[in-house]
């Protein structure tokens, strides 16, 4: 689907102005498309609060972002596991106390393809955990900050969602009795994107002055399958890594960077390449699935995100 809303070329960091006195917070942002997303932060002038779960990979990451960007470059990190929601709390918390405005958090971080069932600390599917639950309490303890700023929140999603059930196994939340790499990476997905729509309504509702887009980086060169996937996955995805259908970890990084600071952007739409499949090309709006906001099972998987995290919004 073509989108002229940024002519053939589709958004580029060139539309970026100055963004001094801005402030970026970005889980998984040590590598990847979330590193490439601090990286062009930075270049404008915001500072960046980067929440990884490895203090050396964080270190040598700011490290990295310093010899490019100046000593004085504004960025650090604070230790955070999306997988624990105590690490999650206690981050929240350092936030709260040192960050004082947050222009947009970015849900940037994720696994995927986990080729066996694995469980969190907290007792839930690692997928769902890492990559809904932790977000989802993440947002909802920082909700008033982002509000007092009048900011964003950016959920980077997949286009993964659309590949699985295309809907939630709330009978088998953890996948004891079928897990399956790929379907299960799929709904965390999507429970990703349902939240966001969700709270899009919840914030309406409430008359707050948050903001939150959904996007999603196409097919780009990161580590995340060879992170957290089988080695057949490995294998596939390094042979993809040498197609024409996978772009660099930068413009993976265009789709989160633009629903951070654009102006103008529909909240009820996906965001990211519109090229090959949408796995590449220009960045615009996409294609985005109705189930992705089917109202009553949104409505449900927020109740149950509230119930499994215990934490209640302030909506």
């Amino acid at each position: 689907m073509a989108d002229t809303q940024f002519g053939p070329h589709g958004w580029t960091p060139e539309r970026l102005g100055s963004l001094a006195g801005r402030c970026y917070v970005i889980t998984g942002a040590n590598a990847g498309t979330g590193y490439e997303a601090a990286r062009l932060f930075l270049s404008k002038g915001a500072s960046v609060v980067m929440l990884n779960r490895s203090a050396e990979k964080s270190a040598a990451a700011i490290a990295t972002l310093k010899a490019e960007h100046g000593a004085e470059a504004d960025v650090r990190f604070i230790e955070m596991d999306l997988a624990d929601l105590t690490s999650v709390r206690r981050a929240a918390e350092e936030i709260r106390e040192t960050v004082p405005r947050i222009d947009a958090l970015i849900c940037n971080a994720a696994i995927a393809q986990v080729p066996k069932q694995r469980l969190t600390v907290d007792g839930f599917e690692s997928q769902l955990g890492t990559n809904h639950y932790g977000h989802f309490a993440l947002c909802g303890l920082l909700f008033e900050r982002i509000e007092e700023s009048e900011g964003r929140i950016v959920v980077v999603a997949s286009l993964g969602y659309n590949m699985g059930i295309k809907t939630i196994q709330f009978d088998d939340l953890n996948w004891d009795n079928n897990y399956s790499a790929n379907a299960v990476y799929s709904q965390s997905k999507l429970a990703q994107m349902m939240f966001a729509y969700e709270l899009q309504d919840r914030i309406r509702a409430a008359g707050k002055s948050v903001e939150v887009l959904v996007c999603h980086p196409g097919s780009s060169k990161t580590s995340l399958i060879k992170t957290s996937g089988s080695p057949v996955m490995r294998a596939i995805w390094w042979l993809m890594t040498k197609s024409p259908m996978v772009q660099t970890a930068q413009q993976g990084a265009y789709p989160e960077v633009m629903c951070a600071t654009e102006e103008g952007l529909e909240e009820r739409a996906l965001y990211g390449p519109t090229g090959r499949m949408e796995f590449v090309g220009p960045v615009g709006r996409g294609t985005l699935h109705p189930h992705a906001y089917d109202k009553p099972v949104m409505t449900r998987l927020w109740e149950v995100s509230e119930a499994a995290t215990g934490v209640v919004w302030p909506l």
